[in-house]
């Protein structure tokens, strides 16, 4: 098994055990919403150490149920994931290709050369 093959695995059981593990674990189910995001449990701890605080602005934008926000969410990551891949495999066709250009040229170069007669070269 190759290396690249071998540390892809590794990942993909690391990225399983991180989306299971809590859930094996039993994480959060003293909670009302276990997995809620980090901004409703920031507003829950400061309601708890100052209750008259007051926020300095209001969201632009408040969607009209949790569903909404989280399909907005995972839009949101979606178009990041794939503007990732986008630039990433950019990124490798273009070395791929100049692998191959540089392959081609020192094909070309040999073939040249062997054709020739020891009298040419000189």
């Amino acid at each position: 098994m190759k290396r690249n093959t071998k540390i892809n695995l590794l990942l993909l059981l690391a990225v399983a055990a991180l989306a299971v593990l809590p859930l094996a674990l039993g994480l959060g189910d003293h909670k009302k919403e276990p997995f809620t995001g980090a901004d409703a449990e920031a507003e829950t701890a400061i309601t708890e150490l100052k209750p008259d605080y007051e926020p300095w602005f209001s969201p632009l934008y408040e969607p009209p149920s949790g569903e909404i926000e989280s399909a907005l969410f995972a839009l949101q990551a979606a178009l990041g994931a794939g503007v990732l891949a986008y630039y990433f495999g950019l990124r490798r066709g273009r070395r791929q290709g100049e692998q191959r250009a540089l392959e081609r040229e020192s094909d070309d170069t040999l073939a040249g050369t062997a054709g020739k007669s020891a009298a040419e070269r000189d």
